[in-house]
C-alpha cells in the first residue's frame, strides 16, 4: 500500500504498472461501501484482469475504509468530500485523465468526480448502481442505526442486516462506516446526471434489488449505455465474467 494526504486525512492506495512494464492508460477504480480495494477488485480478479488488458490499475480505500483515516465525523463523508479524495489522488499521481469504474457507493463517488472535473474523467463504468443515483441520498434509510445495533441480532431489516453482516465480515470499523452512512447521503437530480458527458457503461446485476434500473440511469446519460449481469444480485455481481468482459469491451471501444 502506499499513501497520501487529502485535506489532511491519510488514503491508502494501489498503484499497480502492466507485466511489462509499460505506463498503460489508467483506470481508478473506487469501491463500494463496507468494502476496500481488495475486496472488491484485487479478490475477484479486476486488477488481474485490467492489468493484462495493459490498463494502468489505481484503487484507493475511501476515507473510513480499509487501510485508510477512519474519521468520526459524519461531515467528513460527504460525496463531494470523498469525490475529492479521489481527485487528490490522480493528482498526487500525476495523472491528467482516466477511466474511471465504481461499485456501488463507489460508483456515486465517481459520479460526483465526473460533474466536478470532467476533464479528468475519460469515461464512467457505474457497477452496481442503476437509477437509483438519482434522487436518491445513496445508502438505505436506517443503515447507520443498524451499524450501531449492539449485535447482529438485533437488526431486522433485511437491506440493513446484509450491510451490517457484510461490515463485519469484512472487519470494518462500525463506528466510521456509521459516520460515512449518516455523511454521504448527498443526491444527484437528473438534470445533474444528464450533465455527465462522458461516455458510460451502467452496469447491474439482475436480481440486484439495491442499485435501481440500469437502463433508466443509461437513458439519463448522454453518452450512456446499459449491461445487464444475468441472475447476480449486488454482491455476487461484482466479480462476474459478463461484467468483466463487457467493462473490457466498453474500454476497448472508448480508445
Amino acid at each position: 500500500m502506499q499513501f497520501f494526504s487529502s485535506r489532511g486525512v491519510r488514503i491508502a492506495f494501489i498503484d499497480v504498472l502492466p507485466p511489462a512494464g509499460d505506463r498503460g492508460e489508467p483506470i481508478l477504480l473506487i469501491h463500494g461501501f463496507a468494502s476496500t480495494h481488495a475486496i472488491n477488485w484485487v479478490n475477484p480478479g479486476w486488477v488481474k484482469t485490467l492489468i493484462e488488458a495493459g490498463r494502468r490499475v489505481v484503487a484507493l480505500d475511501n476515507r473510513g475504509h480499509g487501510e485508510s483515516d477512519k474519521p468520526y465525523d459524519p461531515a467528513a463523508y460527504a460525496m463531494p468530500i470523498m469525490a475529492s479524495d479521489a481527485r487528490g489522488l490522480l493528482d498526487h499521481l500525476g495523472i491528467v485523465e482516466a477511466d474511471v469504474m465504481g461499485y456501488s457507493m463507489g460508483a456515486r463517488i465517481a459520479a460526483f468526480l465526473a460533474l466536478d472535473v470532467p476533464t479528468m474523467v475519460r469515461s464512467l463504468v457505474f457497477g452496481g448502481l442503476g437509477h437509483h443515483l438519482v434522487g436518491r441520498g445513496g445508502l438505505p434509510p436506517g443503515l447507520a442505526h443498524a451499524l450501531e445495533a449492539p449485535t447482529l441480532d438485533e437488526v431486522t431489516d433485511p437491506i440493513q442486516r446484509m450491510f451490517r453482516a457484510f461490515a463485519e465480515a469484512s472487519k470494518s470499523d462500525l463506528r466510521a462506516l456509521s459516520a460515512c452512512a449518516r455523511g454521504s447521503r448527498q443526491a444527484l437530480p437528473a438534470d445533474e446526471v444528464a450533465r455527465i458527458r462522458a461516455p458510460a457503461l451502467v452496469a447491474v446485476g439482475t436480481k440486484d434489488e439495491i442499485a435501481g434500473d440500469a437502463h433508466e440511469l443509461a437513458a439519463l446519460l448522454p453518452n450512456g449505455r446499459a449491461l445487464d449481469i444475468p441472475r447476480r444480485d449486488h454482491n455476487l455481481a461484482v466479480g462476474d465474467k459478463v461484467f468483466k468482459q463487457g467493462v473490457l469491451d466498453f474500454l476497448e471501444e472508448r480508445v
